[in-house]
């Protein structure tokens, strides 16, 4: 249990910061989603505004759905299979509660898909496939107003280029999954933080915006490269290097140097641009830490595969139904299979920290042509997904039926970006 002073939640220990993680340990194997989409209006293609959304959140039965509120205005719902909420640029996010089957998982996807297509339509709004908004930019997309988001736009232009590209344009997929020690998290996070870069170019589906091409196939991908070094990427080389050696508390030492953004009291925020390490030491404005400060600051840190009590597989690129669903499908066959990690372990063990640092780059550009160290990622992507089917196929579910669309696009030797880069020089040429 944490030591805390009873009433205020106080951190009188810094042993205590990795409790968060200590207690994550769990022997269930569930499978979370959170599935971001971008919203258009059907005859302009430019964002739908917040005051357009919050309409559709109310067309939502509110019998099973709750509304969530920051300072009055409404910002997502609670209901009985997890949460929908709105990212900076009011993309809708499904935040699904952990489920153990993909059955369950993609029949509950499929129910919200429908319900969001059909209120979209009541405002002449549809809903995309596809990872950035092709039309609107940044600047045409106001911020929704949400406190968080009001600190962050404050805060990372500081930091990096592409911050409000990454908030306000784009969407992604992500998957969570359990670990039952503080080994299995940490090879777990070591070994699909390798994976990253490899599977999100097969997921790569931003390749317009602002109505042109931008020469990338994940613009998105490209965009959190340069959103803020201290909260973003690979998390530490020790991982790469030698990730038996790593442990909660390396990890709490490397959010301990990172600025936390802003505290919260109630309703009360202060913008507090110092890393989390100083406030503990000496608190801010009369302000001390407390484990909800260093709650929020854990949900401010965003590397491509993130360490909560649960992992959390972050780098994909928004996609169609069927292309969503396999993102946990294949995530399933390879963190909940020791045999399927040694063997990705083996075949990644030949590169460097330099190698997967230059290929988080380059997969970003060239999808699944890049090259780590002159070898093509794409036969990598195959045999990665083999050992996932082959996982998968074990358990004697059918579960490896949601890997499908991907072999199709490994077939061709093609990603879901380049059809919308047909699609796009097909419309140019007529």
């Amino acid at each position: 249990m944490l030591l805390l002073n009873n009433k205020s939640g106080m951190i009188s220990d810094k042993n205590q910061l990795a409790q968060i993680f200590i207690s994550g340990c769990k022997t269930q194997e569930r499978i979370g989603v959170e599935s971001e989409k971008l919203l258009v209006y059907k005859n302009s293609m430019k964002a739908v505004k917040y005051e357009d959304v919050v309409k559709i959140l109310n067309s939502f039965n509110p019998e099973k759905w709750k509304k969530i509120y920051d300072c009055g205005n409404i910002i997502g719902l609670k209901g009985e299979i997890g949460m929908i909420t709105l990212e900076p640029g009011s993309q809708i996010e499904i935040s699904l509660l952990p489920y153990e089957n993909l059955d369950e998982i993609t029949e509950k996807l499929t129910n919200f898909y429908l319900e969001l297509s059909k209120y979209a339509e009541k405002i002449n709004a549809i809903v995309l496939d596809s990872a950035i908004h092709p039309v609107s930019t940044f600047e045409d997309i106001k911020i929704i107003p949400k406190k968080r988001y009001e600190y962050m736009t404050k805060y990372l232009p500081q930091k990096g280029l592409t911050p409000f590209v990454m908030m306000r344009e784009t969407a992604g997929i992500q998957a969570n999954f359990d670990y039952k020690s503080e080994e299995d998290a940490v090879r777990k996070l070591a070994v699909s933080l390798k994976m990253s870069p490899i599977i999100s170019a097969i997921y790569a589906n931003s390749p317009v915006r602002n109505s042109i091409l931008t020469g990338y196939k994940s613009f998105r991908a490209n965009s959190w490269l340069h959103v803020d070094e201290d909260r973003c990427g690979y998390i530490s080389k020790k991982l790469f290097d030698n990730s038996k050696n790593f442990t909660f508390k390396d990890y709490v030492e490397i959010l301990l140097d990172v600025p936390v953004i802003f505290i919260q009291r109630e309703n009360k925020y202060y913008y507090a641009p110092i890393t989390f390490r100083n406030f503990l030491n000496n608190g801010f404005e009369g302000l001390n830490a407390q484990i909800s400060d260093w709650q929020n600051h854990l949900s401010l840190y965003f590397p491509d595969v993130r360490l909560k009590s649960y992992i959390e597989i972050r780098n994909h690129d928004a996609q169609n139904s069927k292309m969503t669903f396999s993102v946990p499908a294949f995530w399933k066959g390879i963190i909940y299979n020791n045999n399927a990690i040694s063997e990705i372990e083996k075949i990644l063990s030949k590169y460097t920290w330099e190698d997967f640092m230059q290929l988080r780059k380059d997969s970003a550009m060239y999808g699944i042509n890049a090259k780590i160290n002159n070898h093509v990622i794409l036969d990598y992507i195959k045999e990665f997904f083999d050992i996932s089917w082959a996982s998968l196929k074990e358990n004697n579910k059918n579960e490896e039926k949601y890997l499908e669309p991907v072999y199709e696009y490994i077939a061709l030797k093609r990603t879901p970006a380049d059809n919308i880069i047909d699609l796009y020089k097909n419309k140019k040429a007529c």
